[in-house]
């Protein structure tokens, strides 16, 4: 392969990278954060489901993102990812969980803006739709999950040790299937822009599996994701699952429930296709924010309990920086665009 392709295939790499360290965080935050999971027990978990994700599971999303602004040359495609990586970069180092589906949005409207390609405008507004439906959807996933298990543990007699490792053992499996959830919805994120310039070819194993080109580029993204989760992730884990909402280890529990069950949901191709066909309307596959659903099912769960407990001070920095987010993407892409095409002379654009 061509060291230039390596060095651009780098820049989505450095958004997994990203992804790990910020939204993949999100999956294990409330275990990690109410000690019931340790940090490099879930970080292991938390790498190997989520690049099972993005291989099984991960084309639905990336169709999507690619009618938002289908960029046709590899260096373009680079600055859009970098573009993502820095603003997510910027955000975690003050330990807000953001997205990067928000950043990666904001880097391709800005590869948009740069080039003079028109956006997909419909394409935008369903995507900007689950920014807001995304934690609402979570919270009252939460509420009726933590009402259901509230009745569940009043009515048994469990001793507490007990309870405890089965809590811990319920962390872990849907830690897992969050993880899935995560690389299937947000491998997208990562891999997306390159889907239609990928450099390499189809593998065929003895003429009974192919290794396709696209699930080539999502095992990349995944392991990425991985790098990211194991090396800067713990400081967004202890944001999302202990500073905005000190949560028991039940509502941890219910807490990755709603998230995993809300990037499934906006991922899932089967669920799309039968609610289509049984003529209701379609779940969009679109990447949805990690981050968001999480912070909508702890806040959620503050809401049942009165709302005194959420630190609403910080859920208003969380929500500035997914304000702030796509407008910081949009304007570093559109700047390394620029760096590239007038210092470098590489075409960004066809």
């Amino acid at each position: 392969m061509d060291l230039t392709i390596i060095i651009f295939l780098l820049g989505g790499l450095f958004l997994g990278w990203s992804l790990g360290a910020n939204d993949a965080a999100n999956v294990f935050g409330t275990a990690v954060g109410t000690r019931m999971v340790q940090f490099k027990t879930a970080a292991l978990v938390c790498s190997v489901f989520v690049i099972l994700g993005a291989i099984i599971s991960g084309a639905g999303t990336t169709e999507t993102l690619g009618k938002l602004g289908a960029i046709n040359a590899l260096p373009g495609a680079f600055a859009a990812c970098v573009a993502a990586g820095l603003s997510v970069y910027i955000m975690t180092k003050f330990g807000l969980p953001v997205s990067t589906t928000q950043a990666i949005v904001g880097a391709i409207v800005g590869w948009n803006i740069y080039t003079g390609y028109s956006i997909n405008i419909k394409i935008l507004f369903t995507i900007l739709a689950t920014w807001v439906l995304c934690p609402i959807i979570a919270a009252l996933i939460a509420m009726l999950f933590f009402i259901f298990i509230k009745q569940i543990l009043r009515k048994s007699n469990w001793h507490l040790f007990r309870l405890d490792a089965y809590t811990r053992t319920a962390l872990l499996l849907v830690g897992a299937f969050g993880a899935y959830s995560l690389g299937a919805n947000n491998i997208a994120n990562v891999m997306g822009v390159f889907v239609p310039i990928s450099p390499f070819t189809d593998i065929h194993f003895m003429n009974v599996f192919t290794f396709s080109s696209k699930e080539q580029l999502f095992l990349l993204g995944g392991i990425a994701i991985a790098v990211g989760i194991f090396t800067y992730s713990k400081k967004v884990m202890f944001t999302v699952g202990n500073d905005l909402l000190k949560l028991s280890p039940p509502a941890a529990f219910v807490v990755v429930l709603a998230h995993s069950i809300v990037l499934f949901l906006f991922a899932s191709q089967g669920i799309s296709n039968f609610l289509h066909s049984i003529n209701l309307p379609a779940i969009p596959l679109v990447p949805v924010s990690s981050s968001q659903a999480v912070v909508g099912a702890v806040i959620g769960i503050g809401i049942l309990k009165g709302g005194k407990e959420v630190q609403w001070d910080i859920a208003g920095k969380i929500s500035i920086g997914w304000l702030l987010l796509p407008v910081i993407a949009a304007l570093i892409s559109f700047i390394i665009l620029f760096v590239l095409q007038n210092i470098f002379n590489q075409t960004v654009y066809f």
